[in-house]
């Protein structure tokens, strides 16, 4: 793999209109331009240097650190090879190659019981999600006797199977699989636990990039393999969409950890997203991509904050010990704020946009009652997250004893590095800008995205 917009490259052969396509069905994308599969991996790469920049604040001292930063470029190396494959074998592969790197991150801090359980039930419940996946790949190639996306489009085309029982039940088989990658309810059942107990910044990168790897592929499997089964698998994922939106929004109103509350959140955003891919629509392509990267940047950022709360109270970030938090540090205080009002979709942040232009879709599909419940949805997360501008802001500042600090603010680290507090409202600052910009620059954004999602078959 080269680069963020380079899939594997294997034998290639051109084609007639100039551009070269896989032999036999091996994964192999063309980049001609800045493409659906150049800017997925963008935004991949982009939340991975964010989390780099939270991990360092976190980590810098820490055992197992090389190994930690060689595992997060391993899990967003496969994310990459995962957004652009070809082929039912080479998605198995990547998806594979980015989980159970995220497996050991997950767990790599072995004195933390929380981070080992967080591990062990990421891998447990995500291999069986990866072997769903698989079995219905193997009952697509049964009925179709193809692997890449294209050629499944055609053999189903060709052999008249719209409707086979055999590929359907791949096909929704391959649906569950992705669902659980997405976070998606019902296979959301991983979630909550793992995002609570892995180390802070490898849920912000779970939260972001693996997400964005999920949904973009989602979208490519069921637009460019089975289109034909559309008036299916458009149902399906509506109905997915729908139990994310109220799982994630019922459950998060009731939390009071604050990592958890966002883990909940991030279902019912998969919910959110998960709607333009069940509009089918050239505009539900482009308000995906669009959506995905406000998204990545506001995740990261939250998480980057909830890890310097837990640096400053050597304990789990709760809505109770964020009490006066946005009147002690104004800068992280500020940077939560945007990040919920992201979240919950209110201008000036890209979250608005992102949702406007999902809903949009659903509306151009004639999906009216989709758009309703979407903003039911976004009404009811109005409460929990502004439940945590509440605490910041309108609460008294909690008495609590802060945990020393390793290496005093503003000291330099060994080897003249950054210090550790610069580097971490560095990062923070830099994720509320994207969050900021993503809004007043929207028009550019959205070209891109138009550009982008002018690769899928419309």
């Amino acid at each position: 793999m080269a680069g963020g917009d380079h899939g594997a490259v294997v034998h290639q052969r051109p084609r007639a209109d100039g551009r070269e396509h896989a032999i036999r069905g091996v994964a192999v994308i063309p980049r001609p331009h800045v493409d659906w599969f150049a800017l997925a991996p963008e935004i991949i790469a982009g939340a991975g240097l964010l989390t780099v920049g939270v991990a360092y604040a976190d980590r810098m001292r820490d055992e197992h650190i090389a190994e930690f930063y060689a595992l997060l470029a391993a899990a967003g190396a496969g994310m990459c090879f995962l957004v652009t494959a070809n082929n039912l074998m080479t998605l198995f592969l990547g998806l594979e190659w980015f989980s159970i790197s995220l497996y050991i991150l997950c767990a790599i801090d072995r004195e933390r019981e929380s981070s080992l359980e967080a591990g062990l039930k990421y891998l447990i419940i995500g291999s069986f999600g990866s072997a769903v996946l698989l079995f219905g790949s193997a009952l697509v190639y049964g009925a179709t006797g193809e692997l890449a996306f294209n050629r499944i489009s055609d053999a189903i085309g060709a052999q008249h199977l719209t409707g086979d029982a055999l590929l359907v039940a791949g096909l929704a088989m391959i649906i569950v699989g992705l669902g659980f990658k997405a976070s998606a309810a019902p296979f959301h059942m991983w979630t909550p636990d793992v995002y609570e107990g892995a180390p802070t910044p490898v849920t912000g990168f779970m939260a972001a990039a693996t997400k964005t790897a999920a949904l973009v592929l989602t979208l490519r499997v069921l637009r460019e393999a089975f289109p034909q089964e559309a008036h299916l698998w458009t149902i399906a994922i509506a109905a997915i969409a729908c139990a994310s939106l109220a799982v994630g929004n019922l459950a998060a109103l009731v939390q009071r950890s604050l990592k958890r509350m966002l883990a909940y959140s991030s279902i019912a955003q998969a919910g959110f997203m998960l709607i333009p891919i069940a509009s089918d629509n050239a505009i539900g392509g482009r308000a995906l991509l669009y959506y995905l990267i406000p998204y990545s940047v506001m995740s990261v950022g939250a998480f980057a904050v909830i890890t310097a709360r837990e640096r400053e109270l050597a304990a789990p970030v709760t809505l109770d010990n964020l009490a006066g938090m946005g009147w002690e540090r104004p800068l992280l205080g500020v940077a939560m704020c945007t990040f919920m009002f992201g979240f919950a979709g209110l201008p000036p942040t890209g979250g608005f946009v992102g949702k406007f232009y999902a809903f949009s879709a659903a509306f151009r599909h004639g999906w009216t009652w989709l758009v309703i419940v979407g903003v039911v949805a976004t009404a009811v997360s109005l409460y929990y997250y502004l439940a945590v501008v509440r605490a910041m802001y309108m609460r008294p500042t909690a008495e609590l004893q802060l945990a020393p600090t390793p290496v005093p603010a503003g000291a330099i680290a060994a080897g003249g590095s950054p210090p550790r507090d610069a580097m971490l409202q560095a990062t923070v600052l830099l994720a509320m800008g994207g969050t900021i910009a993503s809004f007043v620059a929207v028009q550019p954004l959205i070209h891109v995205a138009k550009q982008a999602a002018s690769s899928l078959p419309f």
